[in-house]
Order: C-alpha cells, then sequence, then structure tokens
C-alpha cells in the first residue's frame, strides 16, 4: 500500500527522551528519539529487550511522561497533558495493545464489561443500542463471535482469543493510531500469523495508522512499511522495510539481521513470508 505523505504527520516526536533514577544510577531508557508516522501507514520500531522500544509505547500512549521532548497528535502538542480529563480526547484518538493479554484485563470482569470500559471515552454518552453495536462491531471485525465470547470471562478464553478480544477493545473507542507493543509473543505461530492479517485488515479497512512494536524482523518485515531500529534507547536506523532490511547501514542493524536463519532463496532482497517463518522457528 502506497502512503502519501500528508503536511502534517499523524503523529511526530521530536528529541523525545525518558530518563529512570538519578546521577550515576540513571538509566537512559529513551534517549532524543524523532520520528513521524503518516496516516494509514504501518511503522514498525524493532530492537532486543533493553533496547527501549516498550518505553517508548508507554510515552506516546502517555502512560509516562517524558523528562525531555515533545509529542504532537494532528500537530498538536500532548506532551504536557496529565489530568484524565485533559487526555480523554487524546486516548479516543490513541489506543493500544499489549504483549500479554491476561495481564492487560481484570480477570474478574466479563467480555462484555471489559469492552464497555472503553465507551466512557467517548464526548457523549452512548445509549444502549449504540454501546451494543459498538461492541458486536469490534468483535466481528477481529473474528469472534459476540453471542460466544460476550457472556464470558477472560479466563474462558485462549491466548489467540483474548488478544483479539484486546484488539476489540482498542477499536471499540474509534482510534487513528493503533500501538500494538508486541501483541504477539505469547502466541504460537500459527496465531501469530492471524493478528498480523488483522492489523492489515484494519489498515485496509479503516485506514488504521499502526505502531507495531516488536523484536521480530520478520514480524516487521512483513507488516510494515516503515521501520524504526532502537539500541539502547537510541533511535540508530529508520527508512523503508526495504531498504533498512534489505541494505541496513547501522552494525546494531546488521547484527540483528545476522541473527536471523537464512533460507533458501533468500538474496538481495527479501522475501516476506521467508523472513517471517524463518523467525518462527
Amino acid at each position: 500500500m502506497t502512503i502519501q505523505p500528508s503536511p502534517t504527520p499523524l503523529l511526530e516526536t521530536k528529541n523525545l527522551s525518558r530518563t529512570f533514577g538519578h546521577g550515576e544510577h540513571a538509566v537512559h531508557a529513551v534517549k532524543d528519539v524523532s520520528f513521524h508516522v503518516q496516516p494509514g501507514e504501518i511503522v514498525a520500531v524493532v530492537g532486543e529487550s533493553g533496547s527501549g522500544k516498550s518505553t517508548l509505547a508507554r510515552l506516546i500512549l502517555r502512560l509516562l511522561d517524558p523528562t525531555a521532548g515533545q509529542i504532537y497528535l494532528h500537530g498538536h502538542d500532548v506532551t504536557d497533558l496529565t489530568k484524565s480529563r485533559d487526555l480523554k480526547p487524546y486516548w479516543r484518538k490513541v489506543q493500544g495493545v499489549f504483549q500479554d493479554p491476561f495481564a492487560a484485563v481484570n480477570q474478574f470482569y466479563t467480555n462484555r464489561r471489559v469492552l464497555e470500559k472503553p465507551l466512557q471515552l467517548l464526548d457523549h454518552k452512548p445509549s444502549r443500542t449504540e454501546r451494543n453495536e459498538r461492541i458486536e462491531s469490534a468483535l466481528l471485525e477481529v473474528g469472534l463471535d459476540p453471542s460466544d465470547v460476550l457472556n464470558k470471562g477472560p479466563h474462558q478464553l485462549s491466548g489467540g482469543q483474548l488478544q483479539r478480544i484486546m484488539i476489540a477493545r482498542a477499536l471499540v473507542a474509534g482510534p487513528e493510531l493503533l500501538l500494538a507493543d508486541e501483541p504477539t509473543s505469547m502466541l504460537d505461530a500459527s496465531l501469530r500469523v492471524t493478528v498480523l492479517n488483522l492489523l492489515l485488515d484494519l489498515r485496509e479497512h479503516r485506514n488504521m495508522t499502526i505502531l507495531f512494536i516488536t523484536h521480530d524482523l520478520g514480524q516487521a518485515y512483513y507488516l510494515s512499511d516503515r521501520v524504526l531500529v532502537m539500541y539502547r534507547g537510541d533511535l540508530v536506523e529508520q527508512g523503508t522495510v526495504k531498504e533498512v532490511l534489505s541494505n541496513p547501514q547501522h552494525e546494531y542493524t546488521q547484527r540483528l539481521l545476522a541473527d536471523v536463519p537464512r533460507l533458501h532463496g533468500w538474496g538481495a532482497v527479501l522475501d516476506a513470508e521467508s523472513l517471517l517463518a524463518a523467525n518462527q522457528r
């Protein structure tokens, strides 16, 4: 899918930083990170554990405050928004899905109640009919039968089903940007591809913009238009996914690619299906 650049990116960060602790014990988790995401684009943030990619995700979701730098949504600075009433309009437009769906949900809630919570972000109180329509539409969009899951608890679902509930929960609010932080890492190989294809469908049918956080280069290549490579808090390389993975410039990116098992036929031009399969081994 070809993305036409917009004069104003949907999301932009400028010199975004986050430090934990002070003095000699300080940990610089994110250091002067600047990038943008265009409407309808899928951008992957890749790196090993400890690279800062999940901290970056939490900064963008406004679950952490930055130490320095700015975050812009449609050109509006949202960095200093701290109170829930000020963040509600932001969270209507920016939603997240996390690595562990079981940790992201109250296990004592029914799935219906889980899916009703984001409706509190709307700028109006929805009627019962609107609530049901939003919830059922979101479930159908992620491939779940409302009659089969709504009255069950999260513990009664498989990991793949629950992760799709989490994606549906994000969709209920009608966001423009979905931030998916390692959404497939706790799923088996067959379900990973299902979730990746679901994200591609959301982009196609909703023009959804997706920031995809992953350590898996195969998933990044399969899903994304552009890739950002993080190493020890720094953004060390960025570009189109083919540019970065076919001709990596930074030695860290080169090391990441060197660790991917080579399959027959993988030459100068990477094959998405092959690279994805290699990373599922």
